[in-house]
């Protein structure tokens, strides 16, 4: 989509150029699964412990992994290297909730969820929380264009 949505009902967050990925964490330890349900727990093995530190019995995150350059942005290309040659460079953006201690929170409202996942985790971290932008569509829009970043997701 070329122009980002309008109105007061749309929140609107950067959108990281790296693998979409979800952390699972259950009876079974923590797990990473690629958009396309390949386990990488094995490459992404630096992150696991930060995940098991998340204050929950278990959960679902959507994610985002990433590596970023010296501007901090994120770089695929990097990021592709670091899997296999760096992995304690990797981060986890995490920007959805959709399972806690046993609950299916997909019936629950994106901004709640949203709140859980950003109480839930740590600052400073390998997990970070993909927080929403201020201003309008247009505005965040323009800014990420200006910045040479991936885009928006709203």
């Amino acid at each position: 989509m070329e122009q980002p949505p309008t109105g007061d009902g749309w929140s609107h967050e950067t959108k990281f150029d790296g693998y979409g990925t979800q952390a699972i964490k259950d009876a079974d330890g923590i797990r990473f699964y690629t958009e396309t349900e390949i386990d990488w727990t094995a490459k992404y093995r630096p992150l696991a412990k930060e995940a098991a530190a998340l204050e929950a019995e278990s959960f679902i995150i959507e994610c985002e992994t990433i590596v970023t350059d010296e501007a901090g942005l994120s770089d695929f290309h990097a990021l592709r290297s670091a899997i296999t040659r760096r992995p304690q460079d990797l981060y986890l953006v995490a920007f959805d909730l959709l399972h806690l201690n046993g609950h299916d929170l997909r019936d629950m409202a994106l901004k709640n969820r949203r709140e859980i996942l950003h109480a839930s985790i740590l600052a400073g971290g390998r997990i970070q929380f993909s927080g929403a932008l201020p201003g309008t569509g247009d505005a965040v829009h323009h800014l990420a264009c200006e910045a040479n970043l991936e885009g928006i997701v709203s």
